[in-house]
């Protein structure tokens, strides 16, 4: 796998964090889940619904927990306790990552932030995910992905015009958040070939969430207009929205001239193709008001499966709208390989999503399913650390470890 032998000590819990390192053990890291004793990561209750046993029991395991934590190994440690500060300072010097999302200086008292983990191990690489950053006016503030979303513009581009700003179906801001302090971690790696020396890596879920706006931040500043919601339409392409069939919906997403022109084909409005409000897509984002009823007209005519099998014939780009039982179900994602069984602890098997990433010449998908509370601490402790039996229950009847 492409980074085995790189092992990640990770301090974060909910979602961007655990994203960072479920992405990493998906590449090969050996990555050691550090929680609360009695607690565990928040996520371990966000249900239900629940991880069921062999049995048909809820385990401790829910469902949103289970989604960003598959090949990790479970330490329960007090970091409160002097001795559980010791065991993941002595732990930061065998590994070559840390991820925390801890607020801002929340990890100083503990001697567990950067500058002090860095003089036990200088090739550290430390990743810390806030809301605002480490620095700023809001940089004290605590951060949620729903906050960051209407603060930091995506909610007022979502959902339809005139009605309520509507958030994204999937904490968006925590995965962005996560993709981007995984590529702020490969590329210090890269760094750290070169250098000898680690970093600390500053993600701020607001930073994120501006960078992730993409053409409608571009359009605002180039412009100085400010985008509004406007349902499914596209702000600069025309026709690229939703539209209703004689059976249901289904998605058209017209792209360029060639694509409208071979639609028109299709759909018996050639003349459409070569009106000069139409011809090209900015007429068409232009005079959208007329072009898209006068589709709609013609696509309520006949029934989904026809317009797409009809449109994917002259490469036109259009689909179903599925929903998750249909997207599992579909032929070629299990081709791909997109869901994976995994064994609980307990012995019953659970399918989860697997990782998109796939190389021609390495292996990618952790192997582990998400951990229980504490499952690996005796293994972690005497495998890095060679912590002997006897010192191990030592620590556990102080309260150390769990």
């Amino acid at each position: 796998m492409p980074l085995e032998g790189i092992r990640v000590l990770d301090l974060s819990r909910v979602l961007a964090g655990p994203w960072v390192g479920q992405t990493l053990a998906d590449l090969g890291c050996d990555v050691i889940k550090v929680e609360r004793p009695g607690y565990g990561d928040d996520t371990r209750a966000w249900g239900p619904p629940f991880v069921k046993t062999s049995a048909g029991e809820n385990t401790q395991e829910s469902a949103y927990y289970m989604s960003a934590n598959r090949g990790k190994r479970s330490l329960a440690v007090d970091m409160t306790k002097p001795e559980g500060q010791k065991i993941l300072q002595d732990l930061a010097l065998h590994c070559d990552i840390v991820i925390e999302n801890f607020k801002v200086g929340g990890l100083k008292k503990f001697g567990l932030d950067y500058l002090s983990l860095s003089k036990i191990n200088p090739k550290l690489i430390y990743c810390s995910i806030t809301g605002f950053g480490q620095e700023g006016p809001y940089a004290d503030k605590a951060g949620y992905d729903l906050m960051i979303q209407g603060m930091g513009g995506l909610m007022s581009i979502t959902g339809e015009a005139g009605r309520q700003p509507m958030k994204v179906g999937v904490a968006v801001v925590d995965l962005f958040s996560g993709m981007y302090g995984v590529t702020g971690i490969l590329a210090a790696l890269f760094k750290r070939e070169r250098t000898g020396r680690g970093d600390h890596i500053d993600i701020a879920l607001m930073d994120c969430q501006a960078a992730m706006l993409a053409n409608q931040a571009t359009n605002y500043l180039v412009s100085g207009k400010v985008p509004y919601r406007r349902g499914n339409v596209h702000p600069n392409i025309s026709p690229y929205e939703i539209f209703e069939t004689s059976d249901g919906y289904m998605i058209l997403a017209v792209g360029n001239d060639r694509q409208f022109e071979a639609f028109c084909g299709v759909a018996g409005c050639l003349e459409l193709a070569n009106d000069p409000k139409y011809k090209t897509n900015s007429a068409r984002v232009e005079n959208r008001e007329q072009l898209v009823p006068f589709v709609q007209r013609i696509l309520k005519d006949k029934p989904t499966e026809y317009w797409i099998s009809s449109l994917e014939t002259v490469k036109v780009p259009c689909g179903p709208i599925n929903d998750l039982s249909q997207v599992f179900a579909d032929p070629h994602m299990q081709q791909r390989g997109i869901l994976k069984e995994y064994t609980h602890p307990d012995g019953a098997q659970q399918k989860l999503v697997s990782t998109p990433i796939k190389y021609g010449q390495a292996k990618s998908g952790a192997e582990l399913s998400p951990p229980m509370l504490g499952q690996h601490t005796d293994e972690v402790l005497s495998d890095i650390l060679g912590t002997e039996k006897s010192d191990i229950e030592k620590l556990r009847s102080i309260g150390a470890i769990a």
